[in-house]
């Protein structure tokens, strides 16, 4: 239902924005790994919003690994002198690429825009380099979500959605005692991952997820609270199914909905498999943030790569402006299944879990419990990354101890450090 208004939405927005901007002639080359489902509809809305300007949209999606496929092609253009004017990329690999003066800016637009003002502080640093915008943001996915299916809970006697990691297991024994897979869970190392650092955020706190999996403090990463929050990820292990390795998320998502499964622990992308199946916020399933006060933030951009030509450089600057426009943001979101970047686009239209991700996030802002995803390449590099992902699904696949799992964590982001 949500896709269909954001297409349908779509026409009225490319005409709004058409009227009033003078029609462009730009040239953008986008490079991206949104190849699928939603993803690729989202992106669609982009294109038409740009050619509606009168600007030409050259698509290049890469598909696979990750964005992994898409990072190897743009190295090579980079290094061959001909990059892309835009590419999908995000957290520290926009500052990455920036360090190495492969960045254009668009703080002239963003001036003209106000993005300051109406993108949470946390993640428009994300977008500069140097105090200046080479990146804009499209949506905001929050990361820490259960997902549940409610008659699967009241089968098991589960009255209430857990608020804390105790409360949660209680609720699992439940279901486990009633035949009910507690948490359909796919073992896929980033799956994990996402499992690692919301149980992290619920045990030790924003300041402590900061600490440990943004800053890398050695005091942090071998401390007791570590240890708890591995503890509390082996709980977790003991909650899935047997045949949970190698399983796709989206699968996971679908014995939930079949009932088969109590809960899932995902980002709010698994929302638009519910939708796309016909069910109902808040009747057919339930969504409740993962034990803790915070907000685990991942978001997608386009960062803006340095592209000579007037007509490139001029469709950097709409395509950036487009891309923050509310306009778009709103349809976007609608079809992506996250929450705009922008704070002060009306959710009129969006539905109960999205309203409640919205409002989290505000209040996150404020108490300053908004947080960088590491699973989701929002926080480190992806080489430190790699080393927590190897980690801790070393860990869920084995006995292995907490107090060994936090020890051989902290000498494997130490190397990473070093190299």
């Amino acid at each position: 239902m949500h896709i269909c208004k954001a297409m349908m939405a779509a026409v009225s927005v490319a005409g709004a924005l058409s009227a009033s901007a003078a029609r462009a002639d730009g040239t953008v080359e986008v490079l991206h790994w949104w190849t699928s489902g939603g993803e690729a509809k989202a992106v669609g809305e982009l294109k038409k919003a740009f050619e509606a300007e009168g600007g030409e949209w050259i698509d290049s999606p890469i598909a696979g690994g990750g964005g992994d496929a898409a990072m190897t092609a743009l190295r090579a253009r980079v290094v061959a002198g001909n990059p892309p004017t835009a590419v999908q990329l995000k957290g520290p690999g926009i500052q990455e690429w920036a360090e190495q003066g492969a960045l254009n800016d668009v703080q002239s637009v963003a001036d003209e825009g106000n993005w300051d003002s109406v993108l949470p502080p946390a993640l428009a640093e994300i977008m500069k380099y140097q105090g200046k915008y080479v990146a804009a943001p499209v949506n905001i996915h929050r990361v820490d979500w259960m997902w549940a299916n409610p008659e699967a809970l009241k089968k098991a006697g589960v009255e209430e959605m857990p608020t804390t990691w105790d409360e949660f297991n209680a609720a699992a024994d439940k279901l486990q005692a009633a035949g009910i897979v507690p948490l359909a869970h796919g073992g896929q190392p980033w799956q994990d991952a996402t499992l690692f650092e919301d149980v992290v955020l619920g045990i030790g706190g924003a300041d402590f997820f900061r600490k440990a999996l943004v800053e890398l403090d050695p005091e942090a990463l071998t401390s007791d609270m570590m240890v708890k929050s591995f503890d509390q990820l082996r709980k977790l292990r003991g909650y899935v199914d047997p045949n949970f390795s190698g399983r796709d998320w989206n699968l996971a998502t679908a014995m939930v909905m079949r009932g088969e499964a109590g809960f899932q622990i995902m980002g709010d992308w698994a929302k638009g498999e519910f939708l796309a199946a016909g069910k109902v916020p808040e009747q057919d399933f339930l969504c409740w943030p993962t034990p803790g006060k915070g907000f685990v933030l991942n978001s997608d951009s386009f960062t803006l790569f340095k592209v000579e030509g007037e007509d490139r450089i001029e469709g950097q600057k709409v395509l950036a402006r487009l891309i923050m426009s509310p306009e778009f943001q709103k349809v976007f979101n609608l079809a992506k299944g996250s929450i705009p970047a922008r704070t002060d686009v009306p959710l009129d239209d969006f539905d109960a879990c999205a309203k409640r991700s919205h409002a989290d996030l505000l209040a996150a802002i404020e108490n300053d419990t908004l947080v960088p995803s590491m699973a989701h390449e929002m926080a480190v590099p992806r080489s430190v990354r790699g080393e927590f992902l190897d980690l801790v699904t070393a860990f869920f696949n084995s006995d292995m101890s907490s107090e060994d799992a936090v020890k051989q964590l902290a000498a494997a982001i130490k190397r990473a450090q070093e190299n």
